[in-house]
């Protein structure tokens, strides 16, 4: 009888990479929703802001109640990194503690029954072993761990170190593994994705890997998550949009607009020259523009606060990331005065009912317009409708669509379809298949 295994990922894209990977070393257990029956559960913890460190540590100890008698259970990932030697003390619940370096080693983990912190971030390789969850046509691509900047907000540097990009080469070759297995859309993610390759000498190191990308046989779509305003330049904005395979699509977190506020928080570029960047992304033909923002940081004034809502009013965003500023030990931002909390919330919601018209604009101007979009399969709004994502949209971020007439075409989950969008209800378009595109 084969062994259970109950896998947890918390936080970003980029920790479910690596939880793809301890599935891959574990291929031989069998994975079972139900941890109460699982032989080994594993949290692979999030440890960016206090909300997901709390979703951390209540996902453990839950888990912990539910675990049967002898079983293991694993706490991997950044909260575990971050906070390795208090969390061994206070978490006796815990059997194997190992953070951000051991990924590639937890069947050696498991076997032997011990912790292990290696010193260096487990950079992925083409040759690792991965199971893709999710979906049978969409992987996301890590090209980097680590990140050069100095962000006042933002503890990641001090836990996953420097930028460290893996080579065009390791990348290339895991994507074209990967068309063989049937995946056709990818998307590329790092933590600063427009600074890619510049540890390794490259100048414009994301140019040069979309360029080899579109040479593999099999890859149909694409899209590159997480610019860096000061790191992304205007060829790379255009290589962009004139790609035949990757979407015109920009995911830039601006966290503020304004100059003071900026400066505050380290961003290294100002308002001017960020407007500029998001104005010539805007002007491509078709483009899709999304956003972060942060609310309540350390000497944000009313003014600067009125700044950045007038100015996300006004540039009509796609989609926005609101967040709650978190105060976080070992960042710039930790020591200075900090915002009430009740001021924090307040301008959190501010944003959010901004966030929300400004993606119900986006979504207005596709009404009558066509689009290719992917089966996923049904939809959990209703048993009679399919849910479809653009591909021009981020999986699970940008939200679906829903296709309530398929014409009487055959659909297969994965398929591309070119669909018509008749109409806005709320928060979703619906669509009406045309023809199968792919």
């Amino acid at each position: 009888m084969s062994k259970k295994l109950h896998l947890v990922s918390l936080g970003c894209t980029k920790n479910l990479v690596d939880s793809e990977v301890m599935l891959g070393r574990l291929a031989d257990y069998e994975i079972t929703d139900d941890a109460s029956e699982a032989d080994v559960i594993i949290v692979n913890t999030c440890g960016f802001i206090e909300a997901a460190k709390e979703e951390s540590i209540s996902t453990v100890l839950n888990l912990h109640q539910q675990r049967k008698e002898n079983s293991l259970l694993v706490m991997s990932g950044c909260l575990s990194e971050r906070y390795k030697e208090q969390l061994q003390k206070e978490m006796p619940e815990i059997d194997i503690f190992t953070g951000v370096g051991d990924y590639e080693r937890i069947d050696e983990l498991i076997a032997s029954k011990q912790s292990s912190f290696s010193p260096e971030v487990y950079l992925l390789n083409e040759n690792a072993p991965r199971i893709i969850t999710a979906s049978n046509y969409h992987a996301y691509i890590k090209m980097a761990e680590g990140c050069n900047q100095n962000c006042s907000f933002c503890a990641i540097p001090t836990f996953k170190g420097r930028l460290h990009s893996r080579t065009i080469d390791s990348i290339t070759k895991e994507v074209s593994n990967l068309t063989q297995n049937g995946y056709f859309d990818f998307s590329f993610i790092s933590q600063d994705s427009s600074s890619y390759g510049r540890d390794m000498g490259l100048k414009e190191g994301l140019i040069d890997l979309m360029e080899n990308v579109e040479m593999i046989p099999g890859v149909y779509s694409a899209r590159i998550l997480y610019l860096y305003p000061s790191t992304t330049t205007e060829s790379m904005i255009d290589k962009i949009a004139d790609s035949n395979i990757f979407q015109t699509y920009y995911d830039m977190p601006i966290q503020h607009i304004d100059d003071d506020m900026l400066k505050v928080m380290k961003r290294g570029f100002g308002e001017q020259k960020t407007i500029e960047l998001l104005n010539r992304m805007r002007s491509k033909k078709d483009s899709f523009v999304r956003t972060s923002v942060i609310a309540g940081h350390p000497q944000e004034s009313r003014e600067s606060f009125d700044r950045l809502c007038l100015f996300l009013e006004e540039f009509g965003f796609d989609r926005i990331n609101v967040f709650a500023y978190s105060n976080e030990e070992s960042t710039t931002a930790y020591n200075m005065p900090q915002l009430p909390q009740e001021i924090i919330e307040e301008r959190t919601q501010i944003l959010a009912d901004i966030a929300k018209t400004s993606m119900l604009l986006s979504l207005e101007k596709m009404v009558g317009k066509n689009i290719d979009a992917v089966i996923d399969g049904k939809s959990s709004e209703h048993e009679y409708l399919l849910s479809a994502r653009p591909l021009m949209w981020a999986p699970e971020i940008d939200g679906e669509i829903l296709i309530n007439d398929t014409n009487d075409l055959e659909v297969e989950v994965g398929g591309v379809y070119d669909v018509h969008i008749t109409e806005r209800a709320g928060e979703y378009l619906l669509g009406t298949l045309q023809k199968r595109v792919r």
